[in-house]
């Protein structure tokens, strides 16, 4: 790769890093060009040059937000992994991946706090969504071919299931904690909510269906 691609590369990767933080921080309405462009020891010009505009750095954010917990999806070797197995490491690892990737969560909930009306122009967010859902059915017919996962639940359940413990944690971590005296960032209750999470999805999966 030339020198000049690389540079360019590493530059529109350090403007989207940045970025992220501040829209996560701040909001669509409240984050500023002008502080981004600080951090990153860079011009606006430059951050235009790039994304042409606020909402198109914005949506550039979102973008890659979602694309990155699609390609953890993507590295579990489902074809050579137990089904069990396979969708108690898939539980494990959203997770994580929620865990260290806390602007995502963030993110996430700006747009929806918007309506998912930026969301809505990135036509290609549905396709790069497609490959979660059919990791999960993957690993399903093989647990009910199995005989080990009930056949009454899909993909879209246990997906939303798996998202839904794996968010709240981080989402409401201020609120829920204070309300009850819990501290998220505390090694321990981390390692605990990762257990119960692939304890929770396993457990239903093989729970005999109604």
């Amino acid at each position: 790769m030339p020198p000049q691609q690389r540079d360019a590369e590493r530059t529109r990767a350090e403007l989207l890093a940045v970025a992220t933080e501040v829209f996560a921080e701040q909001g669509y309405s409240g984050a500023r060009v002008d502080e981004i462009a600080q951090r990153t020891r860079t011009t606006k010009r430059m951050i235009y040059y790039y994304f042409e505009s606020k909402e198109g750095l914005y949506l550039a954010v979102l973008e890659q937000a979602y694309l990155g917990i699609r390609a953890a999806e993507r590295a579990i070797d489902v074809d050579s992994t137990d089904p069990v197995n396979a969708v108690r490491r898939l539980a494990e690892l959203t997770f994580d991946h929620h865990v260290t990737h806390q602007a995502f969560i963030r993110i996430v909930t700006i747009e929806n706090i918007h309506r998912g009306e930026f969301i809505r122009r990135i036509d290609s967010l549905r396709s790069v969504a497609q490959p979660a859902k059919t990791l999960l059915d993957d690993i399903l017919e093989r647990g009910r071919a199995a005989g080990s996962f009930r056949t009454d639940v899909d993909a879209l359940d246990v997906h939303l299931v798996i998202s839904a413990y794996c968010v709240f944690p981080i989402a409401n971590r201020h609120t829920f904690g204070y309300l009850f005296d819990v501290d998220f960032d505390d090694p321990a209750t981390r390692a605990h909510q990762r257990a119960v999470i692939g304890d929770l999805v396993v457990s239903w999966l093989t729970a005999p269906a109604h």
